[in-house]
């Protein structure tokens, strides 16, 4: 990444470059915003399944 920043800046093209650099950083953004849902997707799972355990608990105690 390093040799193609120098090259690019060597040519004079630096709104390709900011453009570039734009890209990268919203795509890494976007993986890490992914992986947050995901991982908030699971606890939201794991809390559901913990309030069904819960409630199959009480309904035994009913009957």
């Amino acid at each position: 990444m390093d040799e193609l920043t120098r090259t690019v800046i060597a040519r004079g093209d630096l709104a390709h470059l900011a453009l570039f650099l734009w890209a990268t950083m919203s795509s890494t953004l976007l993986v890490w915003a992914l992986r947050e849902l995901a991982a908030a997707n699971k606890r939201f799972n794991d809390f559901v399944h913990e309030i069904a355990t819960i409630n199959q608990l009480f309904r035994r105690k009913d009957e």
